[in-house]
């Protein structure tokens, strides 16, 4: 029967924010005001550590910048983005976890609260076929026109990350209380919702807050940057 590995992206996968570097690079080649880009984000990413973030006023924040431009320049961008920032930061750590899944015939999937537009890319680069992350969206519902600026459908956050994971789910046949096995690995509080819901909760490279319940609740705790 199928065996499901979750995985989180963002400090977990990755040791760094896709979502906070992308910001950055935007700033630093001049298409979003710098300063307040980067007070901004900071704000937001530090809400997000405390377990405080507003995630629609968040994503407004964010998806504005894809708003503004082609869907030809800002790939371009995400081109740069992905050599000057994202290629170093693919960590041989992360990469054997998932091939350790892959080998074993696991479903393999990233379920991730940053955008797809961000995260898409990367999760092809680690190999994995499949990703849940929040929508952004587009004109007439055009998976190929440009953005809109807002979110298309639940965002992947939190308790959302419950509901478009079943969502994902059912599209396959599979119900995640009917999984011999499941895996979800996260270095946030912020996905105690679905860490919960698994068989096999893993705090991975975990904040101090998850770590806390993680030794608690007697989680194995995977150190993948150590």
């Amino acid at each position: 029967m199928t065996q499901l590995a979750l995985f989180d992206l963002d400090h977990t996968l990755l040791p760094c924010d896709s979502d906070y570097e992308w910001g950055q690079f935007l700033a630093r080649i001049g298409v979003v005001d710098s300063k307040y880009y980067a007070q901004q984000n900071e704000r937001f990413y530090q809400d997000y550590k405390e377990g405080k973030l507003d995630i629609q006023e968040f994503l407004r924040f964010a998806l504005k910048p894809l708003a503004e431009h082609s869907r030809e320049q800002l790939k371009q961008w995400h081109d740069a983005f992905m050599q000057e920032v994202i290629n170093g930061q693919l960590r041989q750590q992360a990469l054997d976890l998932v091939k350790k899944h892959q080998d074993a015939g696991d479903l393999c999937c990233v379920i991730t609260a940053t955008n797809s537009f961000v995260t898409r890319p990367i999760v092809q680069a680690f190999g994995i076929e499949h990703l849940i992350a929040t929508e952004p969206a587009t004109l007439d519902n055009n998976p190929l026109a440009n953005f809109t600026g807002e979110v298309r459908g639940e965002p992947s956050f939190r308790e959302g990350k419950i509901i478009r994971l079943n969502d994902w789910l059912e599209k396959q046949n599979l119900n995640l209380d009917h999984l011999p096995c499941s895996y979800f690995y996260s270095d946030s509080m912020n996905d105690l919702p679905l860490l919960e819901k698994v068989s096999h909760p893993v705090a991975t490279n975990p904040d101090d807050r998850l770590r806390q319940e993680a030794t608690k609740r007697n989680w194995p705790i995977l150190e993948l940057f150590a």
